[in-house]
């Protein structure tokens, strides 16, 4: 017997075909050879549309016994219900912010990022103001600090500025590295002579994060110079070559338009 079942095209050595039930067989005296046969196909049901169940963000101020439920809610942003809770103040929309905010200085670790992680799922942008004074605090930790500038960026990007002035001073070389990075997303003439202060930074991966912010923002075309094999020592003579184009085009310079995307043909 010498049939074969191939995604619907039964393949069949021989020279006669006898069709089964559910099965083929073939048989021949002569040299084996093969013929392709199309099976039956069935096309599947068509598909049923699935009805929208999602239910909206609130909109309308909280009432008294909202305000009570999501203040309920700040200590279990840490635990085995924080995705619970953080979908509970998604749901509860923007009005919920200020009682979000709380979270920020509260003890836990975990309950200020889950705070700021909640911050960007609802996408409240009043929160925004508490988010770049958490990123400046000096004492917080740095994992919280970098995110909640990364979250204040991705929300309002014109209020950051600020923060990554501050951050970029930190003696942290990880916060600093944030601030260079994230400078990049902000359309503002105020992080460029911050970002060229950072090119002389001690660490490369700052200096260099630095760098490329400068090129992404400003899309200023310098000399070329082997940047990653630089040393700190060539990185302060090269930059000087950012502050003496900036002191001369700072008073007239705008923000490039970013670069569309293209289309495919």
């Amino acid at each position: 017997m010498n049939a074969y079942r191939i995604s619907g095209i039964a393949v069949v050595l021989g020279a006669s075909l006898m069709v089964g039930s559910d099965q083929l067989f073939a048989w021949s005296e002569a040299a084996p050879q093969a013929w392709l046969v199309q099976m039956p196909y069935e096309a599947p049901p068509a598909s049923q549309g699935a009805p929208d169940v999602s239910v909206p963000p609130n909109t309308e101020p909280l009432s008294q016994e909202d305000l009570q439920r999501a203040e309920a809610l700040l200590p279990l942003l840490e635990g085995k219900q924080e995705f619970w809770a953080m979908g509970e103040f998604v749901h509860l929309g923007e009005p919920s912010v200020p009682v979000l905010v709380k979270a920020l200085t509260m003890p836990s670790p975990r309950i200020r990022y889950n705070a700021i992680e909640t911050l960007s799922m609802m996408k409240g942008v009043s929160g925004v103001p508490a988010l770049v004074e958490t990123a400046k605090r000096i004492d917080e930790i740095p994992r919280v600090r970098e995110h909640a500038l990364r979250v204040a960026v991705r929300l309002d990007p014109l209020k950051v500025p600020d923060a990554i002035e501050a951050m970029s001073k930190d003696l942290n070389p990880s916060v600093r590295k944030s601030a260079a990075f994230e400078a990049r997303y902000v359309r503002h003439k105020s992080v460029i002579p911050v970002l060229i202060a950072m090119v002389r930074d001690d660490e490369r991966f700052v200096a260099l994060s630095a760098l490329h912010s400068l090129w992404i923002v400003t899309r200023h075309e310098t000399e070329f110079h082997d940047w990653e094999a630089s040393s700190k020592q060539d990185r302060a003579a090269w930059v000087n070559e950012w502050e003496v184009w900036w002191d001369d085009h700072k008073e007239i310079f705008e923000i490039p338009e970013p670069p569309q995307p293209k289309r495919r043909s």
